[in-house]
């Protein structure tokens, strides 16, 4: 028989928007229960413990700058962060040619820099004008909805290079093709977090910093501050509206409540079971936006070798399929950890591979980097994180053609006691940890409100 809880709020997922909503309910004076499906906390942020002492991250990991309820929530909660490591030179790779460079702007053909220079200028300009409460008013929301970020790449850049730097963009940042989803989610992404650099960029950017001792001690000392109020390994198989409120089912317990916080990805919201069934543009959306795909590759060698050779271990290139790198080494230096992504297409095909092939041709990506030290690493840890079952795909969600304006004010508007959050949910860095936590508190003061 299961057990019964009754509480004020339920809260379905224990990720940072669903532990940050918790925490915001509880502060105002409302009991609450976070249910949790997995065994552990953190969602889309995990840290993977490898010998020496040294934690690497398996999911999200970084903050930058503008990033302040991350920042604020790390600081209260006394963990500290250190810089990426960005001295040196990166690497650009098209096909066979190689180039190494300094700062933001590589060493390339002129005529590619102005190329890619004007239609980079172009995609802010009018990432602008997106207002992020509601994408779906923008001015030209529905030209932009009907067309893919592709089709506007093909039309703004002149030069094959140019368009190849703007799908790096999209891999690196929406972990999808740009045929994927529609200019206006494009536009409404990049807005979100502040331009096409800041998303792109390690010192200034997205990508500046990271926690020491790996970023899941975050949601893992929020847990420990709720205490008892999370409840793990209890996948949510139902939600029920009644004449009292919300009643959440597991397999093990039954939560009755006056309200409930969704918090997990659109994709696994969608397949929950309501009763009553959801109106029709609700379910119609969580069916329209799937998540991207990315495996994560953590490669362990005995240092940092790539510095010796005066990189930062920021790699680029076209060809694939690892396109984007990045040095994960510790803080201590104590052993040196290359990060590899494999993003969009060729993440979902080398899901098909086995282990062993998938690290095979990670290792040959790596090598064509960085030179024959890195065909001989000492550790190699992956997730593919569109096999998670509680996840089903990062970094976010992304929209389709026609989603945003057909189904736009459905993404956060609550469905009776049903309130929903997660970082899809986020306006201000939409897609990332800082935007998890926005959406937490936006549901959390709607429910306060609703229950005053």
């Amino acid at each position: 028989m299961a057990e019964r809880i009754e509480t004020d709020v339920v809260v379905v997922g224990a990720g940072l928007a669903g532990l940050g909503a918790a925490q915001a309910l509880v502060a105002g004076g409302r009991d609450v229960v976070v249910v949790e499906a997995r065994d552990r906390v953190g969602g889309r942020v995990v840290n993977r413990e490898l010998e020496h002492g040294v934690v690497v991250e398996m999911g999200g990991q970084w903050i930058g700058p503008t990033q302040n309820r991350i920042q604020r929530l790390a600081a209260d909660l006394g963990i500290d962060t250190f810089p990426t490591y960005n001295e040196g030179e990166n690497l650009l790779r098209f096909g066979e040619t190689q180039g190494r460079y300094k700062g933001t702007i590589p060493r390339i053909n002129p005529f590619v820099l102005a190329d890619i220079g004007q239609a980079q200028a172009r995609f802010d300009n009018l990432a602008r004008r997106v207002p992020l409460e509601a994408p779906w008013s923008a001015s030209r929301a529905e030209q932009w909805d009907s067309q893919t970020f592709e089709t506007w790449i093909q039309r703004n850049c002149r030069t094959s290079k140019g368009r190849d730097l703007l799908r790096l963009y999209s891999a690196a940042v929406f972990a999808a093709e740009p045929a994927d989803y529609s200019l206006l989610h494009a536009l409404f992404y990049t807005n979100s977090g502040g331009g096409v650099d800041r998303l792109a960029g390690v010192g200034d950017g997205a990508q500046q910093d990271r926690f020491v001792g790996g970023s899941q001690r975050v949601p893992l000392a929020m847990a420990a501050e709720l205490g008892g109020r999370v409840r793990l390994a209890q996948p949510v198989r139902k939600v029920a509206i009644g004449a009292a409120g919300v009643t959440v089912l597991t397999d093990e317990l039954e939560v009755a409540a006056r309200a409930v916080i969704v918090a997990i990805p659109p994709t696994l919201a969608g397949r929950l079971a309501y009763e009553p069934a959801l109106p029709s543009w609700r379910d119609q959306l969580t069916q329209a936006v799937p998540a991207g795909a990315v495996i994560k590759c953590n490669v362990v060698y005995e240092t940092p070798f790539w510095r010796e050779d005066g990189l930062t271990g920021q790699a680029t290139g076209n060809e694939g399929p690892v396109k984007i790198t990045f040095d994960n080494s510790p803080p201590s230096g104590a052993r040196g950890v290359m990060l590899a992504f494999l993003e969009g297409a060729h993440a979902r095909r080398a899901s098909r591979m086995t282990p062993a092939e998938r690290r095979e041709a990670v290792l040959g990506s790596l090598t064509r980097y960085f030179g024959p030290p890195a065909a001989t690493p000492l550790d190699f840890q992956e997730l593919d994180w569109s096999a998670e079952e509680w996840t089903r795909g990062c970094y976010g969600a992304h929209f389709p053609t026609g989603v945003w304006t057909q189904y736009g004010p459905a993404l956060r508007e609550p469905v009776g006691p049903i309130h929903w959050a997660g970082t899809e949910t986020a306006t201000v860095w939409n897609g990332y940890m800082d935007g998890a936590l926005q959406s937490g508190d936006r549901a959390a003061a709607e429910v306060l409100a609703a229950l005053t």
